[in-house]
């Protein structure tokens, strides 16, 4: 009896149904002003900048441009409700705000989630499951430290240090935001926020669940604008303590700056994260776990896994496994449901991308991108990957903050790590491997700060997130972040 041949055809050419979000449930205002004690204040300079959509480049909002006298008042503010409020009010009343917070924070998740998908261009996905629960989570986490700071640090009597000057980045708003506030509140301190420019809609729309949570008039002040507006934050004289997320040129100006006075830091900067795969790792696994690590949010991320390792003997499996599976990225909308890469932030941002592309091109680099088509409006880069690099590449040593990965091979556990180490920076890595023993010594060898061992890019509030050289120093998470608004 002759056999029979059947083919089965798996490419339909069918396209995923469309699932936008709707935003019909969201509230903006035409035009934000300043949050400052309590009440929304105009700018004393009268300036406005816009903030846009980078899906579409459509203008979302107006955001009012705080100057010098507009940080003053901040401070100010901050200060008072610091000396005659906060700092005398009993713990377990601070930690009841906290929570209050973090209730109406949940309440709001799905407005939130989407405003930060509008004004961030990350795909709903991650705004709805990640960004808006973690920010949650953060506030619950510390409202429930605020009246055992004693049992957190026994025997060292923590007080408050006083006015917290904290700046945050583009890349993840609110979450950001979440870390920053809630530990400064559950110490006792107060706060004058400075969100990123290009991303500033979530932290207003936070001020606007402080009003409603009754928290005291001037504990938590949220002025925006760029720079110059930082800097003024930084430079001010009634400041006690620095906290920023950003870049590390920005970071080593903030640091000359605080030099030889009384503020306190805390700086978590840039990164060039390794992600290393050993052939006795579950690849399915690893390839899904350097998808998550690089292009789901864009390497809008200063942990992002842009640098691949893998072992020679599996290296062709991988690549075939990870090509395979980037083909299969859905980028698009970010709004809806089926979008796995959204937009690059800005256009500035996509310019730095597209000149890194060019120069791992100009390198002897191989590139491959994926063979999707990208919207015409908006600003839009595909998931790209290098191979053929050196350690000396600078699309190897720099942060490209972009869907950008440079992949290198290794033999022994010795070279890898010697490669991996290899960085000015020092924040994150991860490790694949089906052996306990290789992980811990992986691990115990690797200067990163954060190390995750078959995952990556996995937050919880109780674990602190930090790094070593270029990438800074302080811990925000878990205790960790507790002490850093602390004296003893």
């Amino acid at each position: 009896m002759a056999k029979k041949t059947i083919k089965i055809n798996f490419d339909t050419g069918w396209d995923l149904a469309p699932a936008p979000e709707s935003t019909g449930h969201i509230q903006l205002n035409e035009k934000y002003d300043l949050f400052i004690g309590g009440k929304w204040v105009k700018p004393s300079s009268g300036k406005y900048f816009a903030t846009i959509n980078p899906a579409d480049e459509k203008k979302l909002a107006m955001i009012a441009e705080a100057n010098e006298k507009d940080v003053d008042k901040a401070v100010k503010a901050a200060r008072k409700a610091y000396d005659t409020v906060w700092s005398k009010m009993p713990a377990k009343e601070r930690g009841k705000y906290i929570y209050r917070i973090a209730r109406l924070i949940q309440e709001k998740a799905r407005e939130f989630a989407v405003i930060e998908t509008l004004d961030g261009g990350k795909p709903i996905r991650e705004s709805r499951d990640i960004d808006i629960p973690l920010a949650a989570a953060h506030f619950f986490y510390y409202a429930g430290w605020a009246d055992k700071l004693d049992y957190a640090f026994p025997n060292r009597k923590p007080k408050s240090l006083g006015v917290a000057g904290q700046i945050t980045p583009w890349n993840f708003p609110l979450l950001m935001a979440a870390w920053k506030i809630a530990p400064a509140l559950a110490t006792g301190n107060t706060v004058v926020l400075k969100p990123a420019e290009t991303t500033s809609l979530t932290a207003l729309k936070l001020a606007e669940v402080i009003q409603e949570a009754g928290l005291p008039d001037g504990v938590v002040n949220i002025i925006t604008g760029a720079g110059e507006t930082g800097a003024a934050i930084v430079n001010h004289n009634d400041i006690d303590k620095i906290a920023f997320t950003g870049s590390t040129g920005v970071g080593k100006i903030i640091q000359n700056a605080i030099a030889g006075t009384h503020k306190k830091a805390t700086l978590e900067l840039g990164g060039k994260a390794a992600n290393i795969i050993f052939e006795d790792a579950a690849l399915d696994q690893a390839v899904e776990g350097i998808i998550n690590g690089i292009y789901f949010n864009q390497g809008h991320v200063c942990c992002a896994g842009s640098r691949l390792f893998i072992q020679e003997s599996v290296y062709d499996i991988v690549m075939r496994k990870l090509k395979d599976r980037m083909e299969s990225l859905v980028v698009g909308n970010p709004l809806d449901k089926n979008t796995d890469i959204g937009a690059i932030n800005s256009k500035e941002q996509l310019q730095v991308i597209n000149k890194y592309l060019k120069i791992g091109q100009q390198e002897g680099a191989e590139m491959y991108q994926s063979n999707c088509t990208l919207p015409k409006k908006g600003y839009w880069c595909k998931p790209t990957l290098f191979t053929n690099v050196s350690q000396s590449n600078r699309i190897v040593q720099e942060e490209i903050f972009g869907p950008v990965l440079a992949v290198q091979t290794f033999r022994t556990v010795a070279e890898v790590i010697e490669k991996a180490n290899n960085t000015p920076f020092g924040l994150s890595a991860g490790v694949w491997t089906d052996k306990g023993s290789k992980l811990f010594n992986m691990t115990s060898q690797l200067n990163a700060g954060i190390i995750w061992g078959n995952t990556f890019n996995k937050f919880d509030p109780t674990s602190p997130f930090g790094g070593y050289k270029e990438s800074g120093f302080g811990r925000e998470g878990g205790l960790h972040g507790l002490k850093d608004y602390l004296r003893f």
